[in-house]
C-alpha cells in the first residue's frame, strides 16, 4: 500500500456512544468528526480527577464524553478570553495511568487517547465504562491538524495554553488505531507478550556475539 488513506476506516463521529465504543475491536482503523475534549498536561488531569472525586461540576461538561492526551501550540485569540490553536499533537498517556482509572469511572468515559497506550488498571476500567483508546500517530502533527475547524470551548485560562481544558470541533482527524477496546484488548499487551517471548533469543545471541568477539585476536 502507498499510504494510509488505502486501508479501510470507520468514520466515527465525536462523542462516542457506548454502543459504538462496544463495537470497535483492537486493531481497528478510525477517523474522527464532531466535538473532542483535549489537554495535555499532568497538572490539568490532576484537577480533572479532583473535581470527579469532590463530585464539582467541571467547566466543560465531559461526562458520557471523550478526553484525548492532545496537546496544542497556541495563541490567544484576538480580543482575549480564548485561543487560536495553530497545531496539535499527541502527548504520551502512559504519564497519567495514576489517574486515568478514577477520570474514566467517574465521568463514564467511551473514549480517550493519545500515544503509547494505557496500562491495565485503565484498561479495566475502560472495559468498565465502554471506552476504548485511540491511539495517535506520534510525530503526526501536520496530519492531525489539518482536521481542526473550530475552538469551542476554553476552560482553565490561568494555565498555559498547552495544559488547558479545550473542546474541539474536527472533521477527519485520524488516522487513529484502536489500541485498546472495551473489551480488554490491548495491543500494548501483545507488544509486550511478543517482546518478552523474544528476549531469550535476543540475551543468548549477545552472549553469542560477545563470546565471538572475546576470541578474535586483538589487534
Amino acid at each position: 500500500m502507498d499510504g494510509w488513506n488505502e486501508l479501510t476506516s470507520l468514520q466515527l463521529t465525536m462523542p462516542l456512544s457506548e454502543t459504538t465504543a462496544r463495537s470497535l475491536r483492537v486493531g481497528d482503523t478510525v477517523m474522527l468528526d464532531g466535538d473532542i475534549v483535549v489537554s495535555a498536561g499532568l497538572p490539568t488531569y490532576q484537577r480533572i480527577a479532583d473535581y470527579v472525586r469532590d463530585g464539582r461540576v467541571l467547566p466543560i461538561d465531559l461526562a458520557n464524553g471523550v478526553l484525548f492526551h492532545l496537546g496544542s501550540y497556541s495563541q490567544e485569540a484576538a480580543g482575549g478570553g480564548g485561543m487560536e490553536i495553530l497545531y496539535i499533537n499527541p502527548t504520551t498517556s502512559t504519564r497519567f495511568n495514576p489517574l486515568m482509572p478514577s477520570i474514566i469511572r467517574g465521568l463514564n468515559l467511551h473514549a480517550v487517547g493519545g500515544k503509547g497506550g494505557l496500562d491495565a488498571a485503565c484498561a479495566q476500567a475502560m472495559k468498565e465504562s465502554g471506552c476504548v483508546y485511540l491511539s495517535f500517530p506520534g510525530g503526526g502533527s501536520a496530519l492531525l491538524s489539518q482536521a481542526l475547524r473550530e475552538v469551542k470551548e476554553v476552560a482553565w485560562l490561568e494555565l498555559i495554553p498547552h495544559y488547558r481544558l479545550v473542546k474541539l470541533r474536527v472533521e477527519g482527524l485520524g488516522p487513529a488505531t484502536v489500541g485498546i477496546d472495551a473489551h480488554g484488548n490491548s495491543l500494548y499487551d501483545d507488544l509486550q507478550a511478543g517482546s518478552r517471548e523474544r528476549l531469550p533469543d535476543i540475551l543468548a545471541a549477545l552472549d553469542r556475539d560477545r563470546a565471538a568477539s572475546a576470541r578474535m585476536p586483538q589487534l
